[in-house]
């Protein structure tokens, strides 16, 4: 499947926040987006899933356009900064109503194990956090909207992420932002990069460091 978007506008009263963005993603990529606080990552994202509205935007898949929001479809699963499922629910009824294997979370997360019975509200935000990621990545979709999955994670908990993210690659498009940009580098088959509202398709670090995003000595 390849997924695109494009000719993506978006103004907040005379604040033009995106102007132009064309963005693409295929299955068996991830694709990352990078970019400044506040350069609009979240709102494309919010724009992709359809739960913001744009003043122009073209979506195409497998270039046809989709005329109705992706929620209304089956494409996409969407992971955005808050946390999505209710924390009253115990975590083994979480996998139970998202039909996701709670052995094959274990077998990756193996400190999880005890948490069975606990409810959501009760976990750390990180422990809260990787749980919601991993669900929305196991999910029955085509394309995987992450925003800031990193969030409060401890670095062991990421790295395992890092490898279900790679896993689910095999399979779907995966379309993934976060200020923990060393992650989206190590991850990334294509980044785009935001800059006063205009996506750019970079070929290599060097570029990031011309664009004044990364400092050389980030990497020594």
């Amino acid at each position: 499947m390849i997924f695109e978007i494009d000719n993506i506008e978006l103004s907040f009263k005379d604040k033009r926040i995106l102007n132009g963005i064309y963005l693409k993603a295929e299955t068996g990529k991830i694709t990352g987006i990078l970019g400044s606080n506040g350069c609009g990552k979240t709102c494309l994202l919010k724009i992709l899933f359809g739960n913001l509205e744009s003043k122009y935007k073209l979506i195409r898949v497998d270039n046809k356009p989709i005329l109705k929001p992706l929620y209304q479809t089956r494409l996409v699963g969407y992971l955005p900064q808050h946390y999505v499922i209710p924390k009253y629910l115990k975590v083994k009824t979480v996998f139970w109503l998202f039909k996701v294997s709670w052995k094959d979370f274990t077998v990756h997360f193996e400190t999880f194990g005890h948490y069975r019975k606990t409810k959501l509200g009760k976990l750390s935000g990180g422990e809260r956090r990787l749980i919601e990621t991993y669900i929305i990545l196991k999910s029955n979709t085509k394309l995987i909207l992450l925003d800031e999955p990193f969030t409060h994670l401890s670095p062991i908990n990421i790295e395992g992420i890092k490898k279900v993210i790679s896993e689910e690659k095999q399979h779907k498009a995966i379309i993934i932002t976060d200020h923990l940009y060393k992650h989206i580098l190590e991850l990334a088959d294509a980044i785009y990069f935001i800059k006063n509202g205009n996506s750019k398709l970079i070929k290599g670090v060097t570029e990031l460091e011309d664009l004044k995003y990364l400092n050389p000595s980030s990497f020594n």
